[in-house]
């Protein structure tokens, strides 16, 4: 496939990966989202005073590992859910034009499920980490 990003089920306005810059089919991905500042929820968190929401964050890296997922030939056409997550650190502030830096590494993936860490990070700067739970449903 010539852009992974295709493999998600996801769609505007609810993905929250813009491109994948190193992807190796079930075992990891470094993808990237780009916060606009256009995002509809952002009039609302918090008015005047823009910030992405940290459980936004753990979506972008739970979709990214779904990509490393989908990717791997054993686990394509299921569906990737969130199932479950560990250890969760918010370190900084994403505001608009920002641009998240996505790394997912997958521990251990079974037929139905699996775990991976996640840390996205700012020009560097940890903005979020955590250990995340994939369940592997049939797609529809």
């Amino acid at each position: 496939m010539s852009d992974p990003v295709q493999l998600l089920p996801h769609r505007p306005p609810f993905r929250f990966v813009d491109a994948v810059d190193e992807l190796m089919p079930g075992v990891g991905i470094t993808a990237r989202y780009r916060v606009t500042g256009d995002e509809a929820f952002l009039a609302g968190h918090f008015p005047g005073n823009p910030v992405f929401p940290g459980v936004i964050q753990l979506e972008a890296l739970a979709q990214a590992g779904g990509i490393a997922v989908l990717a791997d030939e054993r686990y394509a056409g299921k569906l990737p859910l969130f199932g479950g997550v560990e250890d969760v650190r918010f370190r900084r502030i994403v505001k608009p034009g920002d641009e998240l830096r996505l790394e997912v590494t997958l521990e251990k993936m079974s037929a139905r499920a699996g775990w991976g860490a996640g840390k996205a990070t700012v020009d560097g700067d940890v903005t979020c980490q955590a250990r995340l739970l994939f369940v592997l449903a049939p797609a529809p």
